[in-house]
């Protein structure tokens, strides 16, 4: 796996994200109140919202848009609603934060 750098756990406050731009498109990178960081497409799968502006609570986001809830460690829409997101591979060293952009790549394919 190639490992890009998308900078450092501070850039992204508690309960929140920060958007990446890539060649394959945004990736909304959040952070929960626990420090976990997760990856995902910045879409939602309803109507393509942008996850990334979405309220973070646990290990799930809620779409600004229509209030889907997604699960940031498997992508899938939670509740009644069904569909998801791809999920990015992160790796965190210390405090600095990078994703595979190569995993982007073969999930596109």
């Amino acid at each position: 796996m190639t490992w890009f750098a998308i900078g450092s756990m501070k850039d992204i406050p508690r309960r929140g994200a920060r958007c990446v731009q890539t060649p394959q498109g945004r990736i909304a990178v959040f952070r929960t109140a626990d420090d976990q960081i997760f990856a995902i497409e910045d879409q939602c799968p309803h109507k393509g919202g942008p996850l990334s502006q979405g309220l973070v609570h646990g290990a799930a986001v809620t779409c600004p848009l229509h209030n889907w809830v997604i699960s940031l460690e498997t992508g899938k829409a939670l509740g009644a609603d069904e569909g998801a997101v791809r999920t990015i591979p992160v790796n965190v060293e210390g405090e600095r934060l990078f994703i595979a952009l190569d995993a982007i790549a073969d999930k596109a394919a």
